[in-house]
């Protein structure tokens, strides 16, 4: 028995099966820990309202690791428990440079995400697939330059997002980004994306804020995801689980790899963990 009061899950490919819901079986022994008095965490790379309802509406879920970890927030008190963002000079630095690239990019700022209107119409040639797309065009308000718009308002930037349709340049810039912009997190959440965040602002810690802010002792957290934005929060926790569908890294980078997200993997480890004999 492991004496676990904290879990948090990262959501899409982990929680969220590839049709993205909460199947029955995971919801269920979610329920069951929230009742022994464990916390609920989510912990994701969208902003807050961009999440699916059926997570914002789980009556046991009050703390929210967002933006990859730009922002902890308090779901009940409608209050940021902490954050760390980009300054809005550096997201437009990075924004230059991507500009050379065959990519669109968009910003994550006061919990909403922002897009050039150009990037905006033509994102169907860019979206990894419908889902993605679907995020893309519910959850951006397009402008009319991003750069522009973000000189204007002159504050701080809680996440820069690129999208790729060439597989080979998003890896060459995943692996020359971080030394272009060392004082920034180059993470991916799906196949085509990359994710740039301020140095602190990562899913671990986030988790050790967290858990600090709740007095929970780190080696009483139990983390779940399956991408590299994920691995700082497996790293960090006192039980880490990669799901069956993660990239090698990331298995690599926790204590225990469940089954994949399409079988409930998520429900399969906390059961293990928690209940089982």
């Amino acid at each position: 028995m492991h004496n676990i009061k904290l879990i948090a899950l990262d959501l899409d490919g982990t929680l969220l099966n590839s049709d993205k819901q909460l199947t029955p079986e995971n919801r269920a022994v979610l329920e069951k820990a929230a009742g022994e008095g464990i916390e609920i965490v989510p912990a994701t790379g969208r902003f807050y309202k961009g999440m699916p309802e059926i997570i914002r509406e789980l009556p046991f879920v009050r703390y929210v690791i967002s933006i990859n970890g730009a922002q902890v927030y308090d779901a009940v008190n409608g209050k940021t428990v902490c954050s760390s963002e980009i300054p809005w000079e550096r997201a437009v630095s990075v924004m230059e440079h991507l500009d050379a690239l065959d990519t669109i990019y968009d910003c994550y700022q006061d919990g909403w995400g922002w897009m050039t209107g150009e990037f905006y119409n033509k994102a169907d040639r860019y979206a990894a697939h419908i889902h993605s797309l679907e995020m893309i065009k519910k959850l951006r308000t397009p402008v009319p330059e991003l750069k522009a718009y973000l000189k204007e308002k002159a504050q701080g930037v809680q996440k820069v997002q690129a999208f790729f349709r060439d597989m080979e340049l998003r890896e060459e810039v995943l692996k020359t980004l971080p030394d272009e912009f060392p004082d920034l997190v180059i993470t991916t959440s799906i196949v085509n994306n990359i994710e740039i965040n301020s140095r602190e602002a990562t899913k671990g810690v986030a988790l050790e804020k967290l858990s600090g802010f709740l007095g929970i002792p780190l080696e009483s957290t139990m983390a779940f995801g399956d991408d590299t934005n994920d691995t700082t929060m497996l790293e960090a926790a006192g039980i880490g689980v990669a799901m069956g569908n993660a990239y090698d890294t990331v298995k690599q980078s926790a204590d225990f790899v469940t089954r994949d997200c399409d079988e409930n993997g998520v429900a399969y480890a906390i059961n293990h963990f928690l209940w089982e004999k």
